[in-house]
């Protein structure tokens, strides 16, 4: 059941240019004015709950949500009731995108931990687009963004070797966070091994033993969900020997 809490930025505000997310969201070069009205977007900051969902697989949609907190990832299910994790959003990351070809959702978006969100209606973020210099710009850079997490994991999903998948998920969330402004090296997983899995396409077992394997080679080391890279190198290694296959 979708429980999460709804609260109004009149009341409870944290402005957008004292976010830490704003190089993020914000295009370079906003006026005054332009902030005014960027922050008058922002209707609502969402609280969400651990477990608990964003939005449900069919519902109408006429927002996006920007992470500002915490994770989310989103799983698709089939008519037989299979489930796979599809994607995993990270703060500042947009979510909902789904929902932009038909206006309704096909995925559920779930949260991995406690989280908050900005929720931004679609028509005046459109609006706000047609009059902002540099807004339209920024919104397809991070749709671009996207986009390209979306090939990314093809990419993971083409590899036979399960080692080589998770490297490449790990590198991929490596570079995320240090997008973010965080370590790159090192950094707690916000998912767990079971969503890793289905994300990637393999069993618990198999991550379990790719994990260990990689622990021992000196690629990583794992305590609980706190993980270093300690030779990333390998990992960019084995992106660019696929790309040149490809």
């Amino acid at each position: 059941m979708e429980t999460s809490s709804v609260i109004d930025l009149e009341s409870q505000r944290r402005a957008c240019t004292q976010c830490w997310l704003r190089t993020l969201c914000l295009p370079a070069g906003a006026t005054t004015d332009d902030m005014e009205r960027l922050e008058r977007l922002v209707k609502k900051r969402r609280t969400v709950g651990r477990g608990e969902y964003l939005y449900r697989a069919g519902s109408g949609s006429a927002r996006l949500y920007v992470a500002r907190d915490g994770a989310f990832k989103t799983v698709a299910g089939d008519a037989d009731g299979s489930q796979q994790v599809v994607g995993f959003h990270l703060p500042g990351e947009l979510v909902g995108l789904d929902a932009l070809g038909d206006d309704a959702h096909r995925c559920d978006a779930i949260a991995l931990d406690a989280a908050r969100v900005c929720e931004v209606p679609l028509a005046e973020l459109a609006e706000a687009s047609a009059a902002i210099s540099g807004l339209q710009r920024q919104l397809l850079r991070v749709i671009g963004y996207a986009l390209n997490r979306g090939h990314d994991h093809l990419e993971m999903m083409g590899r036979r070797q399960a080692d080589e998948r998770i490297l490449l998920f790990l590198l991929d969330l490596s570079r995320r966070f240090e997008a973010l402004g965080r370590d790159g090296e090192e950094f707690v997983l916000p998912m767990t091994r079971e969503d890793i899995a289905s994300y990637l396409g393999l069993v618990i077992e198999t991550v379990s033993r790719s994990f260990t394997r990689l622990q021992d080679d000196g690629v990583i080391a794992v305590r609980g969900r706190r993980l270093r890279l300690l030779a990333p190198r390998r990992g960019e290694e084995t992106r660019d020997a696929a790309a040149r296959r490809h």
